[in-house]
């Protein structure tokens, strides 16, 4: 079907229509009188201190799971348990320790270790955290409402529709009890081979990335979601994954404030709650080879006198490899306070290293009133957020609240404005109406593709083939490719795998035109050789790929726009499509 502007619904319309009838303002949390986050302070022991400290995760769907691996980490059976026993500051949410399975289940756990944590007499109400950055890094599915992730919004080139994402992500977090986001990255993705951020980034532009920081951070924050600008100080240049190594980033300091720095001036700027640290080594900062979060240097002297931010300071995950090279876990957990960290997210260890701070801290290593200024951080955020007024939700809305039709509805138009046609020298977009074989990476996507298609009237074979195609699966695709008339082939970080290169040879070689949509990395086409068709999502999302339908069957324009440099590997300093590219077809 041709590009019709009349079936092109308006994203502004859309949203000021949805502003008026399902997303009223969110009202600002009363704050407590000025001495009340001391007299709570006063109030606390040691240990309620040190275990404000600490934001583990726990394992249970809900807060009487009784689970092994409770007991192994915590010497008690139940998330509840682990709450009451170590005055735990917080729990971050995750799929794969059972949190995550529903909305309504999140909900009742969020309530029930609230509960837990008031009935065994602990002062402050506990932060419930994930990480929902949207895309690549969602602790919460559907039916929660699906968007494509950073680098498609930096593509769109709008903060304001990276503010309603994440003002729609913080509402949905708010109604089932999560009052912290470890979101937004603000790191500048500028190494196209970096495999731990890429998508997860806005942007290789640290001006455009600083826009959708600081609109994101508003969006989370106004629905009383704390926000987490991460990875200070950078983790967007480096080709090692800090949760299986340490990498080492070589950024002079003049090349930090060019490049790292402007996103997380932004963030504090827009009054961002907390920033996380980055397990990486950053010698124009410190040369002691120690990570960032282990760092006076870096954390204290230049997060905190530097650029003048008050908030709360959080770890990455104390259980990644970048962080764990150097020191045992007990000594993390000591040194990361003494570089001036808040929050120690995710310990390897948490009964045991809660234990060695207290101990620190105990023989004068840490002196308590080290710890009171963090527990002042941690609570004023708290105040902020209206968590210590009330931490309870209603189990009651969840569902009119979360992944209802309207927020599903702004989430696809948001979401339509994102893919980036890259090149189209084959003139396949639109895609001619002839039987065609869908194929590639995406055990969700290419059936999502293909039956797309085929409600729209065309005929389609399709074939899975995964991130690694084996030289029988690339044969089969051939053979079927071979009988149909066009090839549309997914791909996802392609530019990593030398398996799904060959099966695009592969398919390019039958002669048949072949559109190549990347469901991740705009990089991939720099090592497809020969590809004249090429369409970016950025996401491997449900909204992601029907959008993509709608540009490929002609529906909508596609609208986004590179939001990075497309580089030639094999010929350094060599811009194969630069940042901005982005035909409108």
């Amino acid at each position: 079907m041709p590009f019709s502007p009349r079936r092109a619904l308006s994203v502004s319309v859309l949203c000021a229509a949805l502003c008026a009838s399902a997303l009223p303002a969110a009202t600002a949390a009363p704050r407590p009188a000025p001495d009340a986050i001391g007299d709570t302070l006063a109030a606390m022991t040691l240990e309620q201190k040190v275990g404000q400290l600490f934001v583990p995760y726990v394992t249970g769907g809900t807060a009487d799971t009784v689970s092994a691996e409770n007991r192994a980490r915590f010497g008690v059976d139940t998330p509840a348990q682990a709450v009451a026993r170590f005055h735990l500051g917080g729990v971050i949410y995750f799929a794969w320790s059972g949190n995550t399975d529903n909305p309504a289940q999140i909900a009742r756990l969020s309530n029930g270790l609230q509960r837990a944590n008031t009935a065994a007499g602990n002062p402050v109400p506990l932060s419930v955290a994930t990480d929902q950055e949207t895309g690549l890094v969602a602790r919460v599915g559907p039916p929660a409402t699906v968007f494509p992730g950073a680098m498609a919004l930096g593509a769109a080139r709008d903060p304001k529709l990276t503010y309603d994402t994440y003002e729609i992500t913080g509402r949905e977090l708010r109604a089932i009890g999560i009052n912290t986001d470890y979101a937004p990255d603000a790191d500048v993705n500028v190494n196209p081979a970096n495999p731990v951020i890429g998508v997860r980034s806005f942007s290789s532009d640290p001006k455009l990335v600083a826009r959708n920081v600081s609109a994101a951070v508003s969006g989370l924050q106004d629905q009383q979601v704390t926000a987490t600008a991460k990875h200070f100080p950078g983790h967007g240049d480096t080709g090692t994954d800090s949760h299986y190594a340490l990498p080492l980033i070589d950024h002079t300091r003049a090349e930090w404030e060019k490049i790292d720095a402007p996103p997380f001036r932004a963030a504090i700027k827009a009054g961002v709650d907390a920033i996380m640290t980055a397990h990486i080594v950053f010698p124009a900062f410190d040369d002691s080879g120690d990570p960032s979060t282990l760092s006076h240097k870096v954390l204290t002297g230049v997060l905190r006198d530097e650029l003048k931010f008050t908030g709360v300071i959080a770890t990455d995950s104390l259980r990644m490899e970048g962080v764990r090279q150097k020191y045992d876990d007990a000594e993390i957990a000591i040194r990361a306070v003494e570089a001036g960290a808040d929050v120690l997210l995710d310990p390897q260890q948490p009964a045991l290293q809660i234990q060695a701070v207290i101990d620190a801290v105990r023989s004068g290593r840490l002196s308590e009133d080290r710890i009171d200024t963090s527990i002042r951080r941690i609570l004023i955020m708290k105040s902020n957020r209206g968590v210590l007024a009330d931490p309870l939700v209603d189990e009651t809305r969840v569902s009119s609240v979360v992944g209802n039709p309207q927020h599903r509805s702004w989430a696809q138009a948001i979401t339509d404005r994102t893919t980036t046609l890259v090149t189209d020298d084959a003139d396949l977009v639109p895609l001619p109406a002839e039987k065609t074989f869908v194929t590639g990476w995406g055990t969700t996507q290419v059936p999502q593709l293909a039956a797309g298609l085929k409600q729209r009237g065309w005929t389609t074979d399709s074939l899975v083939t995964g991130a690694t195609p084996t030289a029988t699966t690339i044969a089969s695709a051939v053979a079927r490719a071979e009988a149909s008339d066009q090839v549309v082939v997914t791909t996802s970080a392609a530019w990593n795998s030398t398996a799904q290169q060959q099966l695009v040879a592969a398919l390019r070689a039958t002669g048949k035109p072949v559109l190549v949509v990347a469901l991740r990395d705009a990089y991939d086409i720099g090592h497809l050789d020969g590809v004249q068709s090429y369409l970016v999502t950025y996401s491997s999302t449900t909204v992601a790929v029907e959008s993509a339908l709608r540009v490929i069957t002609g529906e909508n324009r596609a609208r986004g726009r590179l939001p990075v440099d497309i580089p030639d590997p094999d010929r350094p300093g060599t811009v194969l499509f630069p940042f901005g590219t982005g035909l409108k077809k």
